[in-house]
């Protein structure tokens, strides 16, 4: 057997149903077989100090079930003996009558995939490739088409719901998918449950991202936050409110959240943010001067923009008290596949990947972000979050309903940014110190010199002269 490094046992361990929720016995150590369908992981307890083996091994479908896990072994030396002894087989596992074999994702048999699936092909998104699959594979019961529709056009859909399974097992959820809708039932060790149904923000004609020039930032804040973006979150929420899942007999009576991702335009989800918040809250920011400093404040706004007549605020009254929260990530992007395996110590020769954006600037009064490029692999860029590797529920967000007929308890998301009115007032509270509001991914080669902030646009456009680069 040979060691498995814990960035590499947390993401294998996104498969076991309630994650890296561990108890009182958590791993300390993480082995493999040499045909890496196999691993154990050794435990200590808290209470006892004495160990366990946790033993992982794929289905022949790639699948990773229990096999099984020992406990109350008194030495150390044991339980290696024993996590040896289980590695030594190479066998895997039947998959069980009844059960239908999970498709593999890069079977296409036959089918075209899409431009955004073709990038997993490539030498730079490896990474990426081999993460959505383990996630893939990691989902309790997905849908009978999910590999064909991550294949071709549905590829963000089913990228948004692998990269919510990771969020969710991250901090340690129970998860599954016992009926077909809502996607995710969701339960915390303290019992605490809800349901989550996953929607993506599409543009009204299919539009392929994969090259597609970015649209910028609106440069008027009322369009920013009302505008287009708004309408589009607007028309996606208001579609799924419509099919009224809190009546469904196994969601009446608990929290329910919808949980969206933006992909209505090329790169939006680098500022569609504001435009939720402002569809949610119906709120626009301004400032002005109080004592000779610039604060912030905030103007009530009744609808939308545009023709449709969309009130502003579905957030303002109890008319979507059935609606607990809204979840939003800007993340959900092959990007972060990618970030999460190189900040895990996967390297990809001859490339490296460098993050630039905002931090979220938590000083009093603060109007903008604190700008930001690293590269992902530097010991600065992991030593951002507590696990030393980019967290998959970084850039998670709650947006409460403080009308909610059943509130979304905010440690069923414990790791998660939250949103929420105290006493007329919207306060935030965040699990991480760092929290990014926007962000972009530069795929280099290993030799390019890292860029500051401020030198990016002109980098960028000095780059695409002479090579294409990654985004």
């Amino acid at each position: 057997m040979t060691p498995l490094p814990e960035p590499l046992f947390s993401i294998l361990a996104l498969s076991l149903p309630c994650g890296h929720d561990f108890g009182d016995e958590p791993p300390i150590e993480g082995w493999k077989n040499g045909a890496d369908n196999a691993v154990a992981a050794i435990t200590c307890s808290d209470k006892s100090k004495k160990f366990g083996v946790l033993l992982m091994r794929r289905r022949k479908d790639g699948v990773w079930i229990v096999e099984s896990h020992s406990h109350n072994i008194p030495k150390l030396s044991e339980a290696r003996s024993q996590a040896e002894s289980s590695l030594s087989s190479d066998a895997l596992l039947d998959v069980p009558p009844g059960v239908s074999p999970r498709p593999s994702l890069f079977d296409l048999q036959g089918r075209s995939p899409s431009e955004m699936f073709k990038l997993l092909t490539q030498t730079s998104h490896q990474g990426a490739a081999w993460l959505l699959n383990q996630l893939y594979l990691a989902l309790p019961k997905p849908d009978r088409n999910w590999a064909t529709d991550c294949q071709t056009e549905n590829f963000h859909t089913r990228l948004w719901e692998a990269l919510l399974l990771a969020c969710f097992r991250e901090q340690g959820l129970m998860v599954s998918q016992p009926h077909e809708a809502p996607d995710f039932r969701i339960e915390n060790q303290s019992g605490q449950e809800g349901w989550v149904e996953a929607v993506t923000a599409n543009p009204p004609v299919r539009i392929e991202h994969v090259g597609a020039k970015p649209v910028g930032q609106p440069s008027d804040t009322n369009e920013l936050f009302l505008g287009t973006a708004a309408v589009r979150f607007a028309k996606t929420l208001g579609s799924k409110l419509q099919r009224r899942y809190d009546t469904l007999p196994h969601v009446s009576g608990k929290p329910f959240a919808l949980a969206i991702a933006d992909f209505h335009a090329p790169s939006s989800m680098v500022w569609s943010r504001e435009a939720l918040l402002g569809y949610l809250y119906g709120i626009v920011p301004g400032t002005e001067i109080v004592n000779g400093i610039k604060v912030a404040t905030g103007t009530d706004a009744e609808t939308l923009m545009g023709d449709t007549g969309f009130s502003a605020g579905l957030f303002r009254d109890d008319s979507h008290s059935e609606l607990s929260a809204v979840i939003f990530s800007n993340a959900c992007t092959v990007g972060k596949l990618n970030r999460v395996s190189v900040s895990s110590g996967r390297e990809v020769k001859g490339l490296r990947y460098v993050r630039f954006g905002k931090f979220f600037d938590r000083r009093e009064n603060a109007l903008e972000g604190i700008s930001f490029c690293l590269d992902v692999a530097s010991e600065e860029y992991r030593q951002l979050w507590p696990p030393e590797c980019e967290p998959w529920s970084a850039e998670m967000e709650v947006f409460h309903n403080p009308f909610a007929k059943h509130e979304f308890p905010h440690m069923l998301l414990p790791e998660a940014t939250h949103w929420y009115e105290n006493g007329g007032e919207m306060e935030c509270s965040s699990h991480y110190a760092t929290n990014i509001l926007w962000s972009q991914t530069l795929i280099l080669n290993v030799n390019d010199p890292l860029p500051t902030y401020e030198a990016i646009p002109d980098y960028l456009a000095n780059l695409a002269k002479t090579r294409k680069t990654g985004i």
